[in-house]
């Protein structure tokens, strides 16, 4: 997993799109206001979600929910 992002947010599927965080699947997020949550859970505070370093985002950006 070197060299990848610690967190992964996968495509929309209906129920929202899946969350991984460290390789751990942590939920589903319905909204961007969910992913925050679920990083500030993992003890990432303020994170900045539009870094490539930390947020792989899958079949489209933090703006695609549906």
């Amino acid at each position: 997993m070197a060299g990848h992002p610690p967190v992964v947010v996968y495509p929309p599927l209906s129920g929202g799109r899946r969350v991984e965080i460290r390789g751990q699947d942590v939920g589903r997020a319905r909204r961007l206001a969910d992913v925050i949550e679920f990083l500030r859970r993992a003890g990432l505070e303020d994170p900045d979600i539009e870094d490539p370093s930390l947020v792989e985002w899958r079949g489209g950006g933090s703006e695609v929910w549906s």
